[in-house]
C-alpha cells in the first residue's frame, strides 16, 4: 500500500480544539502566558483572499457579533506525528473540517462538518513561492489544504475555499495535529467514547463499547475509517462530533481549576497552528472568555447536507444553501434568532435601503409574489409585507411548492427596486434574470410572516392529510420545527448519548 493511500485512510482531526479555545486557557496565570506563546505557531495571513464575504456589523457601538472559526485537523507526519499516525513524513493533508459558528449572543454555537470528498470550487490560492493558482471547479474539498505541497499544509487555502463555499466570513482558522489530539485527551484524563464494534485493521485495535480513550487509542478512534461502523467518512465525522462533545463535557465537569487548565492549555498550544488573530496566549484568552458561557446543551453539530456522486460527494440543494443562509443571518437551524446583540451583513444588498423612502418608480414597479411552499395564505402574507413598505403594483403568482429559501428574481434594470425588496425578506437569495418582467418574490420555507413565532407554527392536532411530525406550511420533507430534512437528518446535539447515531445509515 502506498504512503499516499495509507495517508488517505487516516483521520486528520480537529477534535478537542473547541474545548481548548472555549475553556482551557481561561484563568491561566500570566506567568504561564510566555510559555504558551512559545508553543503557538501561526500561518501567514498573506495567503488569505482579498475578496471575502463582508464582516458582521454591530447593531450598536460595542455590541457583540457572530464569530466563525474554522477547525482543521492535519495528518502531517512531521515533528514526531508519524509515531501516532503512521506513514511517512511528507505533505500535510486535512480530512477534517468543522466550521464553528458562535452566535452573536455568545451563548449558542453550531459546528458544521464538511465531508472531505465534497466536490467544490477551489479558488485562487497562494503557493509557497508567492505565486497564486487559478481557480479550479469540481475538486475534492480536502485537496485545498495540500495546495503547494507544504509539509504542514495550506490553511489559508482551505479558509478561502470555505468562504467561497458558504459565503461566511471566517474570523479565525485553527489547525491541530495528531499529537495535539493525543495530548489533549491525556491532559483531561481520557475522553468517554463509544466504539460500535471491535476494530482490528491497519494496526488499529479497539474494543466494542463505551470506554475512556486517551493518547494513541484516542487518535486511533478518531482517524480510523475502515473496519468501524459503516466504513464511511461521514460515519467517521459523526464519531468525531461525539468525541468532541465528550471532551467539552469533561472539561466543563472538571471546572476552571489551574491543575486542570494549565496542562490542557500547554498540550493544546504545542500542536496548534493558528491565524495571526489568535497568535498569542492573551488573544486566545480574550477569545475564550468571550464564549465561556456556552453550555453543552446549546451546542449543535451538523454534517453539511450531502449525497453520493459516484465515489465523491455533492452537497444537497437547496438544503445546504439554506444552512449557509441561516448561519450568515445568525439564525438557529429552525430559523429563530438567538436574541444576540449583533447584526449580520450577509451581502452588500441584504439590508440596503430598508429605511429609504421608495421613489415613485419603485413603488409602481410590478412585483409578483409566489407561494413557494404550498401553505394557504403564504403569498398573501408576503404581499401584505410589500404593501406595508409602500409597493403598490403587486400580484399573486401560481403556487410553486418545494422552495426552502426565499428567492427574489429581477431584471438588472430594477436592481434598486430589488434591493428594497430584499431588505424585507432576511436571508432571501437575490438572483438577476435579464429580460424578466418586474420583480418575482418566491417565498420559501424560511419565510415567516411578521409577528409569527417559530415555536408557534406547529399545532397539537395535525390537519387532515398532514403527515405526523410535519410543520404546517413547511415544504414537503421538512420536519417539525421548520428545519429542512437535509439539515435535520444530519444534526447531532452535543449532549446526545455518545453511542447514539454513530453512522449515517
Amino acid at each position: 500500500m502506498s504512503s499516499s493511500t495509507r495517508r488517505r485512510r487516516y483521520l486528520r482531526t480537529a477534535i478537542g480544539l473547541a474545548a481548548v479555545l472555549v475553556l482551557s486557557v481561561v484563568g491561566a496565570g500570566a506567568w504561564f502566558y510566555h510559555r504558551l506563546d512559545s508553543n503557538i505557531t501561526t500561518f501567514d495571513a498573506g495567503g488569505v483572499a482579498t475578496e471575502r464575504p463582508p464582516a458582521p456589523v454591530p447593531a450598536t457601538p460595542g455590541a457583540s457579533v457572530p464569530v466563525n472559526v474554522l477547525l482543521l485537523g492535519s495528518d502531517t507526519r512531521d515533528d514526531g506525528n508519524n509515531a501516532l499516525g503512521g506513514g511517512d513524513e511528507g505533505v500535510g493533508h486535512s480530512d477534517t473540517a468543522i466550521v464553528l459558528h458562535i452566535y452573536a449572543d455568545h451563548k449558542h454555537a453550531v459546528g458544521v462538518s464538511i465531508p472531505r470528498d465534497t466536490l467544490v470550487t477551489i479558488p485562487s490560492c497562494r503557493l509557497p513561492s508567492g505565486a497564486w493558482t487559478t481557480a479550479r471547479n469540481d475538486q475534492m474539498f480536502n485537496s485545498a489544504f495540500s495546495v503547494g505541497d507544504a509539509a504542514k499544509g495550506n490553511p489559508a487555502c482551505t479558509q478561502n475555499t470555505v468562504e467561497k463555499l458558504t459565503g461566511l466570513r471566517i474570523d479565525h482558522t485553527v489547525v491541530v495535529d495528531f499529537k495535539g489530539a493525543a495530548a489533549m485527551a491525556d491532559a483531561v484524563g481520557g475522553v468517554e467514547a463509544c466504539v460500535p464494534n471491535d476494530v482490528n485493521e491497519y494496526g488499529i485495535h479497539l474494543k466494542k463499547g463505551l470506554q475512556k480513550l486517551s493518547g494513541q487509542s484516542a487518535v486511533d478512534y478518531l482517524r480510523t475509517r475502515h473496519g468501524i461502523g459503516d466504513n464511511s467518512d461521514v460515519g467517521r465525522m459523526k464519531r468525531q462530533q461525539a468525541f468532541l462533545s465528550s471532551m467539552i463535557k469533561k472539561v466543563q465537569s472538571q471546572g476552571f481549576s489551574l491543575p486542570t487548565l494549565l496542562p490542557l492549555a500547554d498540550a493544546a498550544t504545542k500542536s496548534l497552528t493558528v491565524d495571526e488573530g489568535l497568535g498569542t496566549a492573551m488573544k486566545l484568552v480574550d477569545f475564550a472568555r468571550s464564549v465561556q458561557d456556552i453550555k453543552l446543551s446549546d451546542v449543535t453539530f451538523v454534517t453539511a447536507p450531502w449525497r453520493f456522486a459516484g465515489e465523491r460527494i455533492r452537497l444537497v440543494q437547496p438544503d445546504a444553501d439554506a444552512l449557509w443562509t441561516l448561519l450568515r443571518e445568525d439564525r438557529t437551524l429552525d430559523g429563530q434568532s438567538t436574541a444576540g446583540t449583533g447584526q449580520v451583513t450577509a451581502s452588500p444588498t441584504a439590508t440596503a435601503g430598508a429605511d429609504t423612502p421608495l421613489t415613485p418608480e419603485q413603488a409602481a414597479a410590478p412585483i409578483t409574489v409566489v407561494n413557494g411552499v404550498g401553505s394557504a395564505g403564504l403569498a398573501g402574507s408576503g404581499a401584505e409585507t410589500l404593501k406595508a413598505r409602500g409597493f403598490r403594483n403587486i400580484t399573486l403568482g401560481t403556487n410553486d411548492p418545494g422552495h426552502q429559501v426565499t428567492r427574489i428574481a429581477y431584471d438588472p434594470a430594477l436592481k434598486a427596486t430589488a434591493d428594497q425588496v430584499v431588505a424585507l425578506f432576511p436571508g432571501a437569495k437575490a438572483v438577476e434574470e435579464p429580460g424578466s418582467e418586474g420583480v418575482t418574490v418566491t417565498l420559501g420555507a424560511d419565510y415567516r410572516a411578521a409577528g409569527t413565532r417559530i415555536d408557534a407554527v406547529s399545532s397539537p392536532s395535525p390537519a387532515p392529510g398532514t403527515t405526523t411530525g410535519a410543520t404546517p406550511g413547511a415544504a414537503p420533507g421538512t420536519p417539525a420545527g421548520g428545519i429542512p430534512t437535509g439539515i435535520a437528518e444530519n444534526t447531532r446535539n452535543a449532549d446526545t448519548d455518545p453511542c447514539a447515531n454513530l453512522t449515517f445509515g
